[in-house]
C-alpha cells in the first residue's frame, strides 16, 4: 500500500508540474494582460502535434521537441499580432467568443492536416525503461518530466520575480500608460509574454505526448484544469499557479487511484466501482469551492 501511495504521489507531482506549464502562461495572459484566452488549450494540442510530426520526420524526440516548441512559439506570435492585440481592449465577452472560435478552427485544421486518428509519440529509447527508487521501480521518463517541471518553475520564478523584464511586465500590467511614459515598450512585452506562454504549452504537450494520446480535442479537458489551477492559486500569480498545480495534480491523481479502493472497504463492490470514479472526478472542484470559500481571491493573489 505504501508503494502504491508513493508511486501515485510521484505521478501527481509529474501531472501537477505539467499543469503548471499550462497554467503559468494562462495566468500571465489572464491575470496580467486581462485577456480570457479559451484557445490556450488549443496551443497545447497544436504544440503536441508539432512535436509528434517533427519527431516522426527527424526520428529524434529531442529534435522534435525543440522544433515543436519553436513552431508553437511562432504560431503564438502570429496569433498575438493578428488577433489578440485587437482583443486586449475589448470586453471579456468578445474575448470569450473570439477565442472559442479559435478552438473550433484549431480542431478542424488539425483534423484536416493530420486526420482524425491519434498520432503516436514515443519517449527517447534511453528513458523508456524504469528506474529503481528504494524498493520499487518508477518510469525514467516520468522522472525526466518532473525534472523539466522543476527547472521551468525555477526559471519562471527568477524571470518574473527577480529580473528587470519581470519588473517591466508587472509595471505594465499595473499602469500601462505610466510604464510607456518611462520608455518601456509594453506592447512588445505583452507579445513576448504571449509567445512564451505558447511555447510552454507546446513543451507540456510534447512532454505529455508519450503518456497521453496526441489527438484532436485534447486541449479542452486540460484547459478546464488549468483554469481551476489559476483560480485556486490566484489569478496572475506564478507562485499561486505552481502551488495550485501541485495541489490539483496530487489530489486528482491520488483521488482516482485510492478513492475507489477505500470505498470498497465500506460499500458493496458494484456501488464502490460506480461511485468511486464519479467522486474522484469532482474532487478537485470540491477542493476549489472549499478554498474559494475561505480565500475568494485564491491562495496567493497577485495584487495582495
Amino acid at each position: 500500500m505504501f508503494q502504491l501511495i508513493l508511486e501515485q504521489a510521484l505521478n501527481g507531482l509529474q501531472f501537477g508540474l505539467m499543469l503548471f506549464l499550462l497554467a503559468a502562461g494562462l495566468t500571465l495572459v489572464f491575470g496580467i494582460m486581462d485577456c480570457i484566452n479559451l484557445a490556450h488549450g488549443s496551443l497545447y494540442m497544436v504544440g503536441a502535434y508539432f512535436v509528434a510530426a517533427a519527431t516522426q520526420a527527424a526520428d529524434s524526440f529531442w529534435i522534435g521537441l525543440a522544433v515543436g516548441v519553436a513552431g508553437a512559439a511562432i504560431l503564438g506570435l502570429l496569433l498575438e499580432l493578428a488577433l489578440f492585440r485587437r482583443l486586449y481592449q475589448r470586453d471579456h465577452l468578445s474575448q470569450v467568443l473570439a477565442t472559442f472560435a479559435l478552438i473550433l478552427i484549431a480542431n478542424e485544421t488539425v483534423r484536416a492536416i493530420w486526420g482524425p486518428a491519434a498520432l503516436m509519440l514515443n519517449p527517447p529509447e534511453a528513458l523508456a525503461g524504469p528506474v529503481e527508487i528504494g524498493d520499487f521501480f518508477y518510469p525514467a521518463y516520468r522522472l525526466l518530466i518532473i525534472a523539466f517541471g522543476i527547472a521551468i518553475a525555477g526559471l519562471l520564478y527568477l524571470l518574473v520575480a527577480k529580473s528587470r523584464v519581470g519588473m517591466w511586465v508587472r509595471a505594465g500590467a499595473a499602469n500601462r500608460e505610466m510604464t510607456e511614459a518611462l520608455g518601456i515598450n509594453v506592447r512588445g512585452l505583452f507579445t513576448a509574454v504571449f509567445v512564451f506562454g505558447a511555447a510552454l504549452c507546446a513543451l507540456a504537450g510534447g512532454l505529455l505526448g508519450p503518456l497521453l494520446a496526441v489527438q484532436v480535442g485534447m486541449g479542452e479537458s486540460v484547459l478546464i484544469l488549468a483554469f481551476v489551477v489559476i483560480i485556486i492559486g490566484g489569478i496572475g500569480s506564478i507562485r499561486g499557479a505552481l502551488v495550485g498545480s501541485l495541489i490539483v495534480g496530487t489530489v486528482d491523481t491520488l483521488g482516482r487511484a485510492l478513492l475507489p479502493t477505500l470505498l470498497r472497504a465500506t460499500l458493496p463492490a458494484d456501488a464502490a466501482s460506480t461511485l468511486g470514479p464519479a467522486l474522484a472526478s469532482i474532487l478537485i472542484y470540491l477542493l476549489m469551492a472549499g478554498i474559494l470559500f475561505f480565500k475568494p481571491q485564491g491562495l496567493f493573489p497577485a495584487r495582495a
